[in-house]
């Protein structure tokens, strides 16, 4: 396993949602923070807890937010891709062992070279568990704002993924600027009255 000192760990969220920005981060941790894990195994108290220690105490924290209007533009594993560069920027990282979360290099096409995907790294990373937690720190907020800008839709509740109350709320109020419309397959199922 990579020293955790000269790994740069990256993980994305939001990649599944129906609606709501994808937001990637990137994290370079200088010493041990306790408690650091997958981000979907806290709670909300928790990963803000943790968010706090690691913006107090890493070297490197970068997000990268791609739209949902940049989503439908470039699909999924390209606006996943633009989203990793977007966290690394302001960072040479030339130095450094990058590690991805899952089995997909985003970084494939770019001038990173030192990289290297793993599966549940987020699990086993502490890196990649404090990118998870800052990136879903980031992206919950964000949606939560949104809640006020969209009032009946439960932004603040589903944070943009797909739920019966999500989806009755489509049903019932239209799809937003939020919303992910190429995804025909979500469109097909639920938003047929909204196509274009």
């Amino acid at each position: 396993m990579p020293d955790m000192n000269v790994v740069i760990g990256i993980d994305e969220v939001g990649r599944g949602a129906w609606a709501g920005p994808l937001v990637v981060g990137a994290v370079l941790l200088k010493s041990e923070i306790p408690g650091l894990k997958d981000s979907k195994l806290l709670t909300r108290n928790q990963r803000q807890e943790l968010a706090k220690s690691i913006q107090d105490s890493a070297e490197f924290i970068g997000l990268g937010w791609v739209s949902a209007v940049e989503v439908d533009d470039l699909g999924l594993t390209e606006a996943t891709s633009l989203a990793c560069k977007r966290a690394l920027e302001g960072l040479d990282a030339s130095d450094y062992k990058i590690v991805i979360d899952g089995n997909i290099n985003y970084l494939a096409e770019s001038d990173y070279r030192n990289v290297s995907c793993l599966v549940k790294a987020d699990a086993l990373i502490p890196a990649v568990s404090a990118a998870s937690i800052v990136a879903k720190v980031a992206r919950d907020g964000f949606m939560e704002q949104m809640a006020n800008e969209y009032p009946g839709y439960g932004f603040d509740k589903h944070v943009g993924y797909g739920t019966a109350f999500h989806q009755a709320a489509v049903e019932k109020h239209g799809l937003t600027s939020l919303h992910r419309w190429s995804y025909k397959n979500f469109r097909n199922r639920y938003f047929t009255a909204y196509e274009t």
